[in-house]
């Protein structure tokens, strides 16, 4: 019988028994779910020095059983940091304004809110937006300029003179 053959076998007889102890331990099928396949996953890395122990199910309840624990612990620690912490602040709505343009700018063609995004919300140059999409210079501007006249028609707004002309 082949390594393969033999963790296949062994992971057939056996994986139902792993998976209800671990549950009975957790009380979590989910989770009882996921640490043993965890468990036979590391096995199976390791089944020509666990197929020769005396109880290799033994080994892979263990290991399963190891996995859950330190779940319980980082799921400890986390409160833990949450009550020394509290919850975050609470954060206002978004204002009409902002909801408007995100509505408008969900509106624009994709290059033109990009360009947008990138000019007026992360300040970048037209040099810099054009590096970062590839595109040239002139049609970074032409994006912008069309967009900021497509978002001014939606917002139901005028635009500056000076950007008007660009």
């Amino acid at each position: 019988m082949d390594t393969d053959s033999g963790f296949e076998e062994f992971y057939r007889t056996t994986r139902h028994r792993v998976v209800t102890v671990l549950y009975a331990l957790s009380g979590d099928l989910t989770e009882a779910q996921d640490a043993a396949q965890e468990a036979y996953v590391r096995a199976w890395q390791r089944w020509d020095r666990i197929s020769g122990y005396g109880d290799p199910e033994a080994w892979v309840r263990t290991v399963g059983y190891r996995l859950l624990v330190n779940r319980w612990r980082k799921i400890r620690n986390g409160l833990t940091a949450y009550r020394r912490h509290g919850p975050d602040p609470a954060v206002a709505p978004p204002s009409e304004n902002t909801v408007a343009l995100v509505s408008a700018l969900r509106q624009l063609p994709a290059e033109q809110r990009r360009a947008i995004v990138l000019h007026h919300l992360a300040d970048l140059s037209i040099a810099e937006i054009a590096a970062q999409t590839d595109a040239p210079a002139g049609t970074v501007k032409a994006r912008l300029a069309r967009g900021r006249r497509a978002l001014a028609d939606l917002l139901d707004t005028t635009l500056p003179e000076e950007v008007r002309n660009a």
